[in-house]
């Protein structure tokens, strides 16, 4: 019902269905079939400088975050040149080509939903497109104005003080509503960037940012989680066994397995968080201590 891992510790493989489709491309799964999971499948894409990806398509949902480098995409023919902090979803069916300019290699996470068919599933769930001219290097960055459908940039959130604070003149401020809003309960913030408004059917991506003395009581939900830790230290319980995260390490919630976080320490502690099917929109937590209340 839950699952704590070491990114360092996954191994790298060349990805089996785009076997003749690209060059210098390779991927460690996180999170998927192996572990129990049935709806998460979390990848780390590695793309070599000078490498790239054919098109392709689809028959699951992705969302990708940069990890590192300046790699280009080209979905459903539009190019941009990402960089650190910068996301995109991919819809089902979407035509989507990867290339890496750069003289650096170029990381980042994916998430899928459904999970990845494996090779002996009998079907695919990833096929190749025609050929496509493109020029990777050309592709232009996300620009600002309003967001581009299906792409945006986020790094993390500040401390709580900092966000909040109204530090600019009324008028005339750097433009803010409900669709760059930030959730704030309990000494954590939240930033949610892919979900239903943004474009996403099956799946969820937000970034998590704990001030010291923050925490999530123990609760469980009706679909699956699974987090990336990125800075920080922080306690966390899955199913009564109680483990220290940090920078590196990654963990899976299954339906109805319980679990909590609790940021003991001095410092913030920053992860990236989804949440696969969606969430409903009543009941998506089930707090432990509420509920025993009503036991006789």
């Amino acid at each position: 019902m839950h699952f704590i891992g070491r990114i360092d510790e996954m191994p790298i493989v060349e990805p089996w269905e785009l076997a003749r489709a690209h060059t210098g491309l390779r991927r460690q799964t996180l999170i998927g079939r192996a572990i129990g999971s049935v709806h998460t499948q979390v990848d780390i894409h590695h793309l070599a400088a000078g490498g790239d990806v054919q098109a392709h398509c689809h028959s699951f949902e992705e969302a990708h975050w940069v990890l590192e480098g300046e790699p280009s995409i080209l979905l459903d023919g539009r190019p941009a040149r990402l960089k650190v902090g910068d996301y995109v979803l991919v819809p089902v069916g979407s035509t989507v080509a990867w290339a890496n300019p750069g003289t650096t290699p170029a990381r980042w996470l994916t998430t899928s939903s459904p999970i990845r068919l494996d090779p002996d599933a009998g079907r695919r769930d990833t096929f190749l497109m025609p050929p496509v001219t493109w020029d990777p290097a050309a592709a232009p960055p996300i620009g600002g104005g309003p967001i581009p459908r299906l792409m945006g940039h986020y790094v993390g959130t500040p401390p709580q003080a900092e966000a909040l604070r109204l530090g600019e003149p009324a008028r005339g401020r750097k433009t803010a509503g409900r669709d760059t809003a930030l959730v704030v309960y309990s000494g954590i913030s939240l930033k949610l960037m892919i979900d239903p408004t943004f474009g996403a059917d099956l799946q969820t991506m937000f970034t998590i940012d704990y001030e010291p003395g923050g925490a999530a009581q123990i609760h469980d939900h009706p679909f699956e989680e699974a987090y990336v830790f990125m800075a920080g230290e922080c306690e966390a319980e899955f199913e009564g066994t109680v483990y220290t995260l940090r920078a590196g390490d990654f963990a899976w919630a299954g339906v109805g397995a319980l679990h909590g976080f609790f940021n003991h320490g001095p410092g913030r502690v920053r992860w990236l968080e989804t949440q696969m099917p969606q969430p409903p929109r009543r009941n998506s937590y089930r707090w432990y201590d509420d509920w025993k209340q009503l036991e006789i």
